[in-house]
């Protein structure tokens, strides 16, 4: 690990604070906030990798898939604190299609220049795919069960059916951990070269704590500014959680999953890309909605058509793109062409 090359960036923390206690300028707290929790995440995934090799393949493997969205998680339990529910969801899906459209298009587009054709494990890329599909599913039936409801409203029906949702998604999302990291490992096993980690665990356990209450301290700045520097900003909430609180939360994951593809080490890129996705969809939003529980805002698993239509046709394009286990250039074109086909359309919604 390479802390060093994050430091740079950290600067932006202390300015976020002189301008959230002192100045008062809520343009500048929520940019700088924004910025100093890149680095922070990519600290997170920093330490977090290194305990990973200390644990070994399997414990490693489930450490990385529970702190791989550990900063998301973070920003997202202080906006629901803060009421800004509708934020929350629409960080969530755009999540889901920046690393599925996003990440993976442009790990594919530069892969596929350096390297004309590219091959990747296309059982892995299958697994994910479909539970991404179960994913579609657990967002979609909610939002059904709204809209036909009488009058519009579930009631209590309502949060007793997202809660279901959470609980079978979380528990399906643990058999696909099982099933890859223990009972068939062996279809997943990817020749990597033997890496050692560079710190010891006590510190890389220091490092990630300290970096997570870092975290926590700049989300809370951040949200604190959201509103008036929207309103400074002439940007809405939905473009706000759709693409800026993706893009802050995963930049630095975002950066590995190219490093990789043009190293040509596409599985690694893949299980960063959509294997993010699964964890978000599988994972952190239903952990979200457990969590809200017992807060005064509780989160349900209604989103909106909008939003479900973006999930579903970004995990159908990656999931044709994933049969056949090989990729080029074009298919990170298309997939870029994609995102920005979205989010053209989120940044002039104003809200659903």
């Amino acid at each position: 690990m390479h802390p060093k090359r994050y430091w740079l960036l950290l600067v932006l923390a202390p300015v976020s604070w002189l301008s959230d206690f002192v100045l008062h300028v809520e343009v500048l707290t929520f940019a700088a906030a924004a910025a100093a929790i890149i680095p922070l995440a990519g600290i997170i995934g920093s330490s977090t990798d290194q305990l990973a090799m200390h644990a070994g393949p399997r414990i490693g493997g489930l450490l990385t898939a529970t702190f791989g969205n550990v900063t998301e998680l973070i920003v997202a339990i202080f906006l629901i604190l803060d009421g800004e529910l509708e934020i929350v969801k629409a960080s969530l899906i755009g999540s889901i299609i920046g690393n599925l459209l996003l990440v993976l298009g442009l790990s594919l587009l530069l892969g596929g220049i350096r390297h004309s054709e590219q091959r990747f494990n296309a059982r892995a890329a299958g697994v994910h795919a479909s539970s991404l599909a179960l994913a579609v599913v657990g967002l979609l039936m909610p939002t059904l069960f709204v809209l036909l409801a009488e009058g519009g409203h579930g009631g209590v029906q309502r949060e007793v059916v997202s809660v279901v949702v959470a609980l079978v998604l979380i528990a399906l999302y643990g058999a696909a951990l099982a099933f890859m990291l223990i009972t068939h490992e062996h279809l997943f096993r990817t020749p990597t070269e033997e890496e050692h980690p560079d710190i010891t665990v006590r510190a890389a356990v220091t490092i990630l704590v300290a970096a997570t209450v870092l975290v926590a301290l700049e989300s809370e700045i951040l949200v604190g500014a959201l509103e008036p520097a929207l309103a400074d900003l002439g940007l809405s909430k939905f473009f706000v959680g759709l693409i800026l609180v993706p893009i802050i939360g995963n930049a630095a994951e975002h950066g590995s999953a190219v490093f990789f593809a043009m190293r040509n080490k596409l599985d690694i890129t893949l299980e960063i890309a959509i294997g993010s996705s699964t964890q978000i969809a599988l994972f952190v939003a239903p952990v979200l909605v457990l969590l809200s529980l017992a807060t005064t805002h509780r989160m349900d698993f209604v989103f909106n058509p909008f939003e479900i239509a973006a999930v579903g046709l970004s995990t159908f394009i990656v999931a044709l793109i994933s049969l056949d286990g090989r990729s080029n250039w074009l298919e990170g074109a298309q997939l870029l062409g994609s995102y920005v086909i979205m989010a053209a359309s989120f940044f002039f919604v104003k809200g659903l």
